[in-house]
């Protein structure tokens, strides 16, 4: 008995910021499993800024999305039918074949989550999942964040920054979020205790706002942004200070090159580091994750916001609306119950 499903496909490479125009949802029809394969159908996707990187046609960490064939992510499914012993009907499993209602893979492609049935599965697609984990291994295993330190943190209200301000708290840091949104300051401020917020959009001076509420210089700059927020972030750089960059999320629908920050030397006059990193080349490392965010979800440490939308035919405008910072948290597109 064959399975009909549907796939978001992306039809053209996007110039500038996407449209819903560049995708199309099509039908497909998947055969029952043979041995070793299982059939899932996927009831949450993420979607992520990353993507939009795939989006284009040029030499990255990752290829390119093939054009007319099914978009990939992070997705959580159910098994439906089994060829593996490992894999339990009707059990809850992760795999990268988001942007479809369901999948037919051989078992090396996919992973059980974590069991805490006390945690619900969809934050395994966020606070506890590949957001959370770039949180962390940013924070410590590249800005190596210690007790004391002052942390910059742009995009603070997103997926990322937000487990990353909660994170630095959790140390014993002093926590600066930006924000281009004051229901998101807000949030920031009340639910998540960050020690300062700047809005970005109510500012004519980034950097003198930074110096403000940063007299003292930050020690880690969690980079999410680029553009304006990083040059801010070296003017306020202190000796010996660490920019991890995970993104630069200003940067991802320019037609052409910007020009860079202005004030790069201070890397040199601060005797500061700055190192990019992608979170898959520390995946080995997701097992200590899991345990100490788990923790501290659980001891309330740890908050996490989901912005929810419904139905497959919707996540392209779901994955557009992460450029127009229509998120607090992470970004979810619920597919079946």
């Amino acid at each position: 008995m064959s399975i009909a499903a549907k796939e978001i496909h992306l039809l053209h490479y996007p110039d500038g910021v996407p449209t819903t125009e560049d995708f199309a949802v099509r039908d497909s029809v998947l055969p029952n499993p043979l041995d070793g394969e299982v059939l899932i159908e996927n009831i949450w996707m993420s979607v992520d800024p990353y993507m939009r990187g795939r989006m284009t046609k040029r030499k990255s960490y990752i290829p390119p999305f093939e054009l007319n064939a099914p978009l990939e992510g992070h997705a959580i499914g159910r098994v439906m039918q089994s060829r593996d012993p490992r894999f339990a009907e009707g059990s809850l499993v992760t795999s990268m074949t988001g942007w479809r209602s369901h999948a037919l893979l051989e078992r090396d492609y996919l992973h059980p989550i974590p069991d805490m049935p006390d945690i619900p599965p969809e934050k395994f697609l966020g606070v506890l999942g590949m957001p959370g984990m770039t949180a962390w291994v940013g924070l410590n295993r590249i800005a190596n964040c210690k007790a004391g330190d002052t942390v910059f943190v742009s995009a603070a209200a997103g997926a990322v920054g937000s487990v990353v301000c909660q994170l630095a708290k959790a140390k014993g840091c002093r926590v600066i979020g930006s924000t281009g949104d004051r229901g998101k300051a807000k949030w920031l401020r009340t639910e998540l205790n960050v020690d300062a917020v700047i809005n970005y959009r109510d500012t004519d001076d980034l950097s003198g706002s930074l110096g403000e509420v940063a007299p003292q210089g930050i020690d880690v700059y969690y980079e999410n942004v680029g553009g304006a927020h990083l040059e801010a972030a070296l003017d306020h750089i202190n000796t010996g200070g660490r920019i991890a960059v995970c993104g630069m999320i200003s940067n991802y629908n320019d037609k052409s090159p910007q020009p860079g920050p202005r004030n790069l030397f201070r890397l040199t006059t601060q005797r500061a580091k700055m190192e990019g990193f992608i979170v898959s080349d520390h995946w080995g490392s997701y097992p200590d994750f899991v345990r100490e965010g788990a923790d501290l979800v659980r001891s309330g440490q740890l908050k996490s916001r989901e912005t929810v939308i419904k139905g497959l035919e919707n996540a392209p405008e779901a994955f557009i609306d992460l450029f127009k910072g229509k998120n607090t948290g992470k970004m979810l597109v619920k597919l079946a119950d």
